[in-house]
C-alpha cells in the first residue's frame, strides 16, 4: 500500500481549487473545437477483465487512471493499492464517490480537450459510477497509445546507419631484415 505525500497535496489542492472558486468550475464548458470521447460510455462491458475488475474493486481502476494521467502512461512505479484509490474509498463511504471522479474526469477532458462540462462529470459519476471509471481509464489508455498524453516517445523511428566496412589501414612492406 502506497500513501504518496504528493498525491496528497495534489488532490487536497485541487479540493482547496474547486472550493474557493466554486462557480468558475461549475459553469466550465469545453472550449470551441474540443473533440468528442473515443470510448463509448456505455462500453464499460469490453474488456471483460477491465469491466471484472471495475466492478468488483473500482478503486483501483480509479488510481490506475490517476496513474496514467498523471505519472507514467505505462504503469512504471504503479501500485494497485495507492492514494487516490484509498480517496476513492474513503469517498465512497460517506457518499461522496462522485466528488474525486468529477474532478479527475474534469482532468482528462483538460488534458486531452474533451467535450463535456462539471455537471455532466457530475452527473455520470453520481447515476452510472463504473460506467465512467471504465470510460475513464480507456480513454486514456487510447488517447496515450495514440501520443496524445504527455508521456512516452516523442519522436519518430529513425533507421540506423548502414553497415560499413572499417577502414583499413594501407598494406606496407615487410621490413627488410
Amino acid at each position: 500500500m502506497a500513501v504518496n505525500d504528493k498525491d496528497v497535496a495534489e488532490w487536497k489542492d485541487r479540493f482547496n481549487d474547486v472550493l474557493a472558486r466554486p462557480s468558475e468550475h461549475i459553469n466550465q464548458r469545453s472550449p470551441e473545437g474540443s473533440q468528442s470521447w473515443s470510448e463509448a460510455f456505455f462500453g464499460c462491458c469490453s474488456p471483460i477483465d477491465l469491466c471484472l475488475i471495475t466492478y468488483c474493486f473500482p478503486c483501483v481502476t480509479f488510481g490506475k487512471t490517476h496513474h496514467r494521467l498523471h505519472k507514467d502512461a505505462s504503469l512504471q512505479g504503479y501500485e494497485p493499492v495507492n492514494t487516490s484509490c484509498l480517496l476513492l474509498c474513503g469517498s465512497a463511504c460517506c457518499g461522496l464517490h462522485w466528488v474525486p471522479m468529477a474532478l479527475q474526469r474534469a482532468d482528462i477532458r483538460a488534458k486531452y480537450n474533451l467535450e463535456g462540462n462539471c455537471i455532466v462529470d457530475i452527473a455520470a459519476a453520481c447515476c452510472c459510477a463504473l460506467c465512467v471509471l471504465t470510460q475513464d481509464e480507456k480513454e486514456v489508455m487510447a488517447r496515450d497509445a495514440a501520443g496524445q498524453g504527455n508521456s512516452g516517445v516523442k519522436q519518430q523511428y529513425q533507421a540506423e546507419a548502414g553497415m560499413a566496412m572499417p577502414a583499413q589501414a594501407p598494406a606496407t612492406a615487410p621490413a627488410p631484415q
